[in-house]
């Protein structure tokens, strides 16, 4: 029995202390890249999306850095990578999250004067709104874009267990990304959506997908190219990142910890002493006697 008392409160301490961390690793994805017509939305002056997608994501890895966060860039270059090959990359770095990084455009002249906002997209098979399944349709177009067959591609992933946590876990991310947008880079929001993205349908891990403004608004546009806004967008995302992982993964880490603990309480108290049968509790006894 003192042997037992004294283990449960060895366990009980180690439930209590708190789990070992590692470095967060995040793995950006600047959208777009390579010639047209995979370079992306284009916008006044020559700016063109994957430009501004790939300087935003190099000013967002040097903040998280400088928070002790590890960053894997899908692109440090103007490279033409598929789809297919972004996820790859996020996957073999065992990424705790994964967050692309786009522009957003609107094709009618009269949309393009009045369009502007932020977006913040998480995975699902069913687009938010006709303008979701759009835009999923357009940033799909990669290079190595094949026809969907009634979003069969994406069910599928979204089907199997083992993601279901990523999934859920992908709709907090966007919430915290699209408020932080919108607080922190005073940006005006235009809410947190969902659709079918091939990109974030490759990921095993919690993503989400950000369209940083409209780089086809005339205002909005210009400021995508200023360094100043594009520094204040990263110190949004960061932000995000990490308020995301205080909320989300160390919440999960406490749980897991909590869920191996457990069971070792019940095998130890299960087992019988040495050198025979363990005796009948008073209760038992009594109960035998009647």
């Amino acid at each position: 029995m003192r042997r037992l008392a004294a283990l449960l409160f060895c366990l009980s301490g180690a439930a209590a202390a708190e789990p070992p961390r590692r470095a967060l690793v995040v793995v950006l994805d600047a959208g777009h890249g390579g010639a047209y017509p995979h370079d992306g939305a284009h916008g006044r002056g020559g700016l063109i999306e994957k430009d501004v997608a790939l300087a935003v994501a190099i000013r967002t890895k040097e903040a998280m850095e400088e928070a002790g966060v590890t960053v894997v860039l899908t692109r440090e270059a103007d490279a033409d990578l598929s789809l297919a090959r972004r996820a790859q990359i996020a996957n073999e770095a065992g990424a705790d999250l994964f967050l692309s990084i786009h522009c957003n455009s609107m094709p009618k002249l009269k949309d393009r004067l009045l369009t502007r906002g932020v977006e913040t997209y998480f995975l699902s098979p069913d687009p938010t709104d006709s303008d979701a399944k759009l835009l999923a349709e357009i940033e799909n177009g990669g290079p190595d874009a094949a026809p969907a067959k009634g979003g069969d591609a994406v069910s599928g992933i979204l089907a199997d267990l083992a993601l279901g946590q990523a999934r859920n876990d992908s709709s907090r991310l966007a919430e915290i990304v699209q408020r932080r947008m919108v607080r922190d880079a005073r940006i005006s929001g235009r809410g947190v959506r969902q659709a079918p993205f091939a990109v974030l349908a490759g990921t095993r891990m919690p993503s989400a997908l950000v369209e940083i403004g409209f780089i086809s608004h005339p205002l909005e546009g210009r400021l995508l190219g200023k360094e100043r806004h594009q520094t204040a967008i990263a110190r949004a995302l960061a932000t995000a990142v990490r308020e995301y992982a205080d909320d989300v993964l160390a919440r999960r880490l406490v749980s897991a910890a909590t869920r191996v603990v457990l069971p070792e309480i019940v095998l130890v108290a299960r087992r019988p002493p040495k050198g025979g049968a363990p005796a009948a509790s008073p209760v038992a006894a009594a109960a035998a006697a009647r």
